[in-house]
């Protein structure tokens, strides 16, 4: 292939990114994941880490769909809060359930432009940060006693099963409990809603799967010579991953159903 032929290739795919990008997006969208990648890029001579922003949504289909994706230096609230700008600005109006990490300030960021907004914290985000603390041999027996927390049927009861978790494992690794504690507010709203919902929001499972096929298609690039290049390849492995959201998450019909009785003010019948 000509380099004249590669370079008209490149530029239509980044034609025709910056459409996808700036594309109108729905009114409403029911649950709506944030999570950042971090990519290698050449930059003044240097190797420098950058953070892709994702957000990925589910839409009153139940299909999955991936709103947008924007790079910076890193990760910040304060530039979550310039992509909810964006989404904005592109149509979007209203999220019922909000998961993101425990990125400090994040939380914030996403009320501060939808007030009425759900805000969950994953909870494989905290269980992950939980077991860095924790040395192997004891993973499994801590993962399992987190896991009576996340998976109780009530809110009292997933308190009950952190009271006896801080019991058993506080002298160990005190910091697990204390860290759940003080985010419990974040990490119990999936406590509300029915279990069809509560699968579909305690975890971000949605958005690591995309970003550990992500992962594998950025593994062959060990340095983007340029922010673009490392946006165009993305989006191409996006276009091939979104290729199979063609069928609604599992339990849509259940939880959507859910969706219209505890947002009816807001749902759009």
């Amino acid at each position: 292939m000509s380099a004249g032929l590669i370079s008209n290739v490149t530029d239509a795919v980044e034609d025709e990114r910056k459409l996808w990008q700036n594309r109108p997006l729905e009114r409403v969208y029911p649950i709506v994941y944030f999570d950042a990648l971090v990519v290698k890029v050449r930059q003044d001579g240097r190797v420098v880490n950058k953070a892709i922003h994702l957000v990925l949504a589910v839409n009153l289909a139940g299909t999955k769909e991936l709103l947008g994706m924007w790079m910076t230096q890193n990760e910040s609230s304060k530039f979550w809060l310039q992509v909810l700008t964006e989404l904005q600005n592109r149509g979007l109006k209203d999220i019922f359930i909000a998961c993101c990490d425990g990125l400090t300030g994040f939380p914030e960021a996403i009320e501060a432009l939808f007030p009425q907004t759900t805000v969950q914290w994953c909870i494989v985000h905290m269980v992950r940060n939980a077991l860095s603390y924790v040395s192997y041999k004891d993973r499994k027996a801590v993962a399992a006693d987190l896991r009576l927390v996340y998976t109780a049927s009530t809110e009292t009861e997933a308190e009950q099963h952190l009271m006896a978790f801080a019991a058993k494992w506080d002298k160990q690794y005190p910091t697990i409990s204390k860290s759940w504690l003080n985010h419990w507010q974040r990490m119990i709203p999936f406590f509300a809603f029915p279990t069809e919902i509560r699968k579909a929001i305690y975890t971000t499972n949605a958005i690591e799967s995309m970003n550990m096929t992500l992962r594998k298609v950025l593994k062959n690039h060990r340095a983007f010579p340029t922010d673009e290049s490392a946006l165009k390849v993305i989006y191409l492995a996006i276009q091939n991953i979104s290729k199979k959201w063609t069928m609604p998450i599992r339990d849509w019909r259940p939880a959507l159903n859910q969706f219209a009785i505890a947002y009816e003010d807001r749902f759009p019948f």
